[in-house]
């Protein structure tokens, strides 16, 4: 592991990633303003949904991206940088939405899921809706190569999830697709908001590809982390059900690794796919295996890898807080926590 990505405490990560949101307090705060406003309507369940998903909204990251890219570019940023960050978090809670239909998710972020709260008929529209509310205000820029970056991330984002359904309880699933998986359906829309940030800056095609790729690998580090927090992390901090992926049969970077290394393993792993609702003692198992051949370290090592690759290829940038803070983004990226 090169010295670009250092290993710190959680506590240290989540301090980083404080005083990187102070860094554009102003800029977050208009975002919320922008999601509350975006989410209204003049009918009744979208409006009350579009209230709850605000309220319970996530950590914010593609929006930072989006307003941090372009920053790099000067401090002074004007409304369509607000409104496109927030396009951003409409796409990604869209992606949401969907998600937990798909996987029954009672839980998200330590409340209900939307499906679990107003069922899956519901849960399947509003979803369609924050899509169709995200092109709409993107529409609004009118400008063609922003439009390109939010359909390529869409259809991305569609065509990971499509192909991890073809893949849901296989454990002979490869460690590439699996890569391709997350880059698709979380690398693209990191890759996506850094982009368009720059674009909305009038960032040259390097700066672009710079920004995009960036992105990806900071997405693919993020995935590799929430598929390793899935094992070592808790309910609390996860807002959901820990060991949630290996029951919902998704086999990720951890479990591919140690079924390549030590297939006899299997059966195991399969037992703890199928174990009831309300039992753990095999996927328990599961963890003391991946632990004891050193699976979920090798994981996170994975992890920092792609983080130094998105750390990287910033260099193209002149060095100013904006970069600086994109760069410790990859680092509270890796030892977060939750």
């Amino acid at each position: 592991m090169s010295n670009i990505v250092t290993a710190i405490s959680s506590r240290e990560a989540q301090s980083t990633a404080e005083r990187i949101f102070r860094l554009i307090d102003t800029e977050m705060t208009a975002v919320e303003e922008e999601f509350e406003r975006q989410a209204r309507s003049n009918i009744q369940i979208i409006a009350h949904i579009g209230s709850y998903l605000h309220q319970t909204g996530g950590k914010r990251v593609r929006p930072a991206l989006l307003i941090l890219a372009s920053k790099i570019f000067g401090e002074q940023i004007d409304e369509s940088i607000i409104k496109m960050a927030t396009v951003m978090e409409f796409l990604h809670t869209a992606t949401l939405v969907h998600d937990d239909i798909i996987d029954g998710a009672e839980m998200r972020r330590g409340h209900q899921a939307v499906s679990s709260q107003w069922g899956s008929d519901t849960a399947v529209l509003m979803g369609d809706w924050l899509y169709m509310s995200a092109f709409e205000t993107a529409l609004k820029q009118k400008n063609l190569d922003i439009l390109e970056a939010l359909t390529e991330a869409t259809r991305k984002m569609t065509e990971g999830e499509l192909i991890q359904l073809t893949l849901i309880n296989n454990i002979r699933i490869t460690e590439e697709q699996h890569l391709d998986i997350i880059s698709r359906k979380t690398g693209y829309l990191f890759s996506a908001s850094c982009k368009v940030g720059g674009i909305l800056r009038g960032a040259t095609q390097q700066e672009r590809r710079a920004l995009g790729d960036y992105g990806l690998y900071l997405g693919i580090a993020f995935q590799l982390i929430d598929d390793l927090l899935d094992f070592t992390s808790d309910a609390l901090k996860l807002g959901k059900p820990v060991l949630s992926d290996l029951r919902e049969g998704k086999v990720t970077l951890p479990l591919i690794r140690l079924l390549r290394s030590q297939p006899q393993l299997s059966p195991i792993v399969r037992a703890a796919m199928d174990e009831p609702a309300g039992e753990t003692k095999r996927a328990e198992e599961v963890l003391a295996l991946l632990s004891e051949y050193g699976e979920l370290e090798q994981s996170r090592i994975e992890a920092y890898s792609y983080a130094e690759r998105a750390q990287e290829v910033l260099s193209i940038f002149p060095d100013n807080q904006y970069r600086r803070a994109l760069t410790e983004i990859a680092q509270y990226i890796v030892e977060r926590d939750r």
